[in-house]
């Protein structure tokens, strides 16, 4: 069984690594070459509201769905697994309305500040807090479990 959890947690990996190389083809961002160009003074790009929204949610659907995997298969918590989704859905939305306003202003809050944020909008980063942290969560609660016992 640990086999199939690690070869899950690989899927897991190998799915948000796809969202992030395949995100030209299969996500509307016209601002994927604005910020790769890593240039401030490139033209504003013109999009749809609605397209960029319903994108950005997509893929944060697909961000989540891959992160719980990597989160259940990693821990084999039901509840751990469902407070990620939650922490992971919190730091969406607050992130995703600043982006949004960064947007409307045209990046003109600050372009490092819109590029962080957007960072947080469409790759899991939280991910990266949350795998940590729950790791300790498990050693913490073995050690309360040692101690009981002697």
């Amino acid at each position: 069984m640990k086999i199939l959890s690690w070869f899950l947690v690989i899927i897991g990996l190998v799915g948000l690594v796809s969202v992030r190389v395949l995100e030209d083809r299969i996500f509307y961002d016209p601002f994927l070459n604005y910020f790769h160009e890593a240039n401030k003074h490139l033209d504003f790009p013109a999009f749809e509201w609605g397209k960029l929204i319903v994108g950005h949610l997509f893929r944060f659907i697909l961000n989540l769905f891959f992160s719980c995997i990597i989160i259940h298969f990693l821990f084999k918590n039901k509840q751990w697994t469902i407070q990620g989704a939650i922490l992971i859905s919190i730091i969406f939305l607050i992130t995703f309305p600043i982006y949004l306003y960064c947007i409307y202003e045209r990046f003109e809050i600050g372009y490092l500040f819109s590029f962080y944020m957007r960072r947080f909008v469409i790759q899991p980063l939280i991910l990266l807090l949350i795998v940590p942290m729950f790791y300790y969560r498990k050693q913490v609660e073995k050690g309360e479990d040692l101690s009981k016992h002697e």
